[in-house]
């Protein structure tokens, strides 16, 4: 299959799945079935009834009695009215308000519908009059098609989960059952599919996260507030240090904002018209202003730069602050790291001339490539546009003059791109790094973004060569993007085995037993790790050794040391090198302390992601 058989294909099992459910469970109201990533899912309610997992083999064998049918799909076409009769026949109320919207708005306004679940037939997009529908064997349903010719025409497929999920995404709607289902051309990249599902499943952040220590949720302190252990603070800000590095040595100075600003910065900006219902109020005691939590960290920027008169010689100005913002996410779209309330951002803003805005990408662009592949993950890249939506800020012209300008400088710096329509910033376009980690799975995290519009609606201006008060451009930058999500794919792409430089432990030191001689060694080995900077720690437990050892392995600790009576006197240590960092050199090999931690820190300090002891 091509990919828009693929696609056809996995439109259908949509309707086939909807089509034995209803054949289990007569009056099932149906949502819609969109086709998604690597397979297809469909919103049902059944009132008081629930399908639980536990059904899907019923319902996996009721479809493939259908596709062994080889029921024929049939577009059939009927007038809007026609249409919401049937819906009104058939009972189907989620149909009929689709049906009804469309009626009322046309196409364009009618609010949060899926374009390919609808059936438009209509040049005039302020009015639908007619709808399509398809038909196989007895199912009818409203849809926009494509579909394959027949219902033996789907390939191989697998139901997988069952999640909650309200009626058009509002949490006033009622909640409704949404079944995934994952669908290929073939059995055999089916069966491929599943295994790397099932790798994922080890790989899960949130499940590592306990498991090493790293974070922990709290219900007192609210969800999608994460608390960093130890442990994990030190993955976080070894991460954080490094892009703070790459940053300052082409030149950026830091900068620090309070985490609270007046709703009227947010008005200028235009987020808050955008963002309101997703921002943090804070109500002062004292006056009648109105407070922000931060949702981001620009508008405060702005102010840093507007509060001096700029000349074209302070230009570039480069600011960096890894901060905290805050959003309110909803509940329901809360997830472990990867979708929080409280976000830091490695968050760059950057005050230039259009003459400079090559030089600020050229620099951004290298040293995510650098930071990347101290990462291990390779980086492909996405020219982020504008689409017709209309909720975006600043005129056509700067748009089109801003996304021709990051066009050409990915043309220049020969760099392979897709253009993603619609995902733009509401200022302006992206260039937006997509990483693939150890499983083939694509996160976009860095991003870097041009902007006309913030400089004019906060009337930024420097002073030109000739005297005149220009408008600077601003450039956006964040290299890991949000760092609790850049961690949730970090540490999945890992699989929680870090390298030496970020690893929440480097070294840990194991006794073989009790002994005055080996005590006092071991210690000695402990105090000469912290003072050269290496994270130690001594496993002084009454463990058997295989146990410590086994337990270093557990909590995939980069090197670890036996001592025991021979250790003592030799002075020697026979270092153990977890198995994913081992060279050609071998797993196991002997240094004096010494040696050991002026090893240990310069494979830190080079941010090697294998052993180069």
């Amino acid at each position: 299959m091509n990919d828009e058989q693929l696609y056809s294909a996995r439109h259908s099992l949509a309707h086939i799945m909807a089509s034995a459910i209803c054949r289990l469970w007569p009056g099932v109201k149906l949502g819609v079935g969109p086709v998604i990533e690597n397979g297809f899912y469909y919103d049902i309610d059944l009132g008081d009834q629930k399908i639980s997992e536990t059904d899907f083999k019923k319902i996996e064998k009721e479809m493939r009695h259908i596709i062994n049918q080889k029921q024929d799909f049939i577009r059939t076409e009927k007038n809007i009215d026609e249409a919401i009769e049937w819906a009104k026949t058939a009972e189907q109320p989620y149909k009929l308000e689709l049906l009804n919207d469309l009626k009322r708005s046309g196409t364009t306004e009618a609010k949060n519908l899926d374009a390919k679940e609808l059936g438009l037939d209509s040049g005039n997009e302020s009015k639908i009059e007619k709808v399509s529908f398809y038909e196989n064997g007895d199912f009818v349903d409203l849809c926009r098609g494509p579909h394959v010719n027949n219902t033996g025409d789907v390939g191989a497929f697998k139901l997988m989960r069952i999640a909650g999920a309200y009626w058009r995404g509002n949490e006033k709607n009622p909640q409704m059952q949404r079944l995934y289902g994952v669908a290929f051309a073939t059995k055999e990249e089916l069966d491929k599919h599943l295994i790397k599902l099932e790798e994922a499943k080890k790989r899960d952040h949130r499940k590592l996260g306990r498991e090493l220590d790293l974070f922990v949720m709290s219900d007192l302190v609210g969800a999608g507030l994460p608390l960093w252990t130890p442990r994990g603070t030190v993955l976080r800000e070894e991460i954080a240090r490094y892009s703070n590095e790459m940053r300052e040595k082409v030149g950026y100075q830091k900068v620090s904002i309070p985490h609270v600003a007046k709703k009227a910065l947010y008005e200028t900006s235009g987020h808050w018209a955008k963002f309101g219902d997703e921002l943090f109020l804070v109500k002062s005691q004292e006056t009648d202003d109105e407070f922000v939590m931060k949702p981001m960290n620009c508008p405060h920027h702005t102010q840093i730069y507007t509060a001096r008169a700029r000349s074209h010689r302070d230009l570039p100005l480069k600011f960096l602050e890894t901060t905290m913002v805050y959003r309110d996410e909803k509940s329901g779209e809360l997830s472990g790291l990867s979708r929080v309330r409280s976000i830091t951002q490695d968050d760059s803003h950057v005050f230039c001339r259009n003459d400079q805005v090559e030089q600020i990408f050229g620099e951004l662009i290298g040293i995510a490539k650098e930071m990347y592949q101290a990462f291990d993950m390779k980086l492909s890249l996405r020219l982020s546009f504008r689409d017709d939506a209309g909720n975006y800020i600043g005129s056509d012209e700067q748009w089109s003059a801003a996304q021709n300008s990051i066009q050409n400088m990915a043309d220049k710096f020969q760099m392979e791109y897709e253009i993603g329509l619609g995902e733009a910033a509401m200022y302006g376009p992206k260039m937006d790094f997509m990483a693939e980690d150890a499983i083939g799975r694509k996160w976009q995290l860095a991003t870097v973004q041009l902007d006309y519009a913030l400089p004019e609606r906060f009337e930024l201006e420097y002073v030109a060569e000739g005297g005149s008060s220009e408008r600077p451009v601003m450039i956006h930058c964040a290299l890991l993007g949000s760092l609790e999500r850049f961690l949730s794919v970090y540490i999945e792409h890992t699989a929680g085995k870090f390298p030496v430089w970020c690893a929440p432990e480097q070294l840990r030191i194991i006794k073989v037993k009790d002994d005055p001689k080996v005590d006092k060694f071991a210690a000695q080995v402990v105090e000469l790790a912290r003072e050269h900077g290496v994270r130690v720690l001594l496993d002084n437990s009454n463990n058997s050794v295989g146990k410590k050892i086994r337990n270093a392995e557990t909590w995939k600790v980069p090197y670890s040391v036996v001592i025991g009576e021979k250790e003592a006197v030799s002075g020697e240590l026979p270092l153990r090198i977890r198995t994913d960092l081992a060279t050609d050199a071998g797993s196991e090999r002997s240094y004096t302390p010494e040696q050991l931690m002026k090893s240990i820190i310069n494979e830190t300090r080079s941010r090697a992601s294998k052993d180069s002891l």
